[in-house]
């Protein structure tokens, strides 16, 4: 069932062809790219009014997997998620914001991106997601993550931070702070990453640009 929240008109989003040029050289030169408080301020108070709007049961237990594999294992993942489809202006203006993400990097690195899934992401104290990646080579059609942190006033004894890793052999790259409007980006199928436990509620939303991989009557994406 769709629902659509009450609130202003979706405020257009501010493109940055810096922030945006600097995402797609670091993608290409590293794999990963962060930028903290680099969120334009209107689309990130906006967000951050939404999340904060809906109600608790909007946000579901997170599973891991997808479709008919998905399934819940608490040993893995903690968080509830809230899937973003665009019934509301902060959620239409965040795919706005993405979808020229999306075409910026298409040009640019010509990695055939064709849509993008996201959602809402709510961490309550003690909540983590252990080790994982977002794809794996050659099984899953997703490319580049993008995550984007909720969190105004995030300070360091808060914890809850976003660990990275070099690959397999949990060599730990680069730890993120969860701060109000720092930018995550990374390819999907590169990185292992997990989020360590937080002292305080922790918001974020994170997204997945994704290739097409339609074909033997199956329709992608499937969402």
């Amino acid at each position: 069932m769709s629902v659509v929240f009450t609130e202003e008109l979706a405020i257009e989003p501010t493109v940055d062809l810096k922030l945006f040029e600097t995402i797609t050289d670091n993608l290409a030169n590293q794999g990963y790219s962060i930028h903290p408080n680099a969120l334009p301020e209107p689309l990130l108070t906006q967000l951050h009014q939404h999340v904060h709007s809906m109600p608790d049961d909007y946000f579901k237990r997170a599973g891991i997997g997808r479709e008919e594999q998905l399934m819940l294992n608490q040993f893995v993942r903690k968080d509830e998620v809230c899937w973003i489809n665009g019934d509301s202006a902060a959620g239409q203006a965040w795919l706005d914001w993405t979808n020229q993400l999306q075409r910026y990097l298409n040009r640019h690195l010509f990695l055939g991106l064709f849509s993008f899934e996201s959602h809402f992401a709510h961490y309550s104290p003690g909540d983590f997601y252990k080790t994982h990646k977002d794809a794996f080579k050659g099984e899953s059609n997703r490319v580049v993550t993008i995550v984007v942190y909720l969190n105004p006033d995030w300070l360091k004894e808060d914890q809850g931070e976003l660990v990275i890793y070099q690959d397999d052999s949990q060599q730990e790259l680069v730890r993120v702070t969860p701060s109000f409007g720092t930018i995550v980006v990374f390819l999907s199928e590169d990185f292992p990453h997990e989020v360590l436990p937080a002292t305080r509620d922790r918001y974020s939303i994170a997204g997945w640009f994704r290739v097409n991989s339609s074909g033997n009557n199956r329709v992608d994406p499937p969402r």
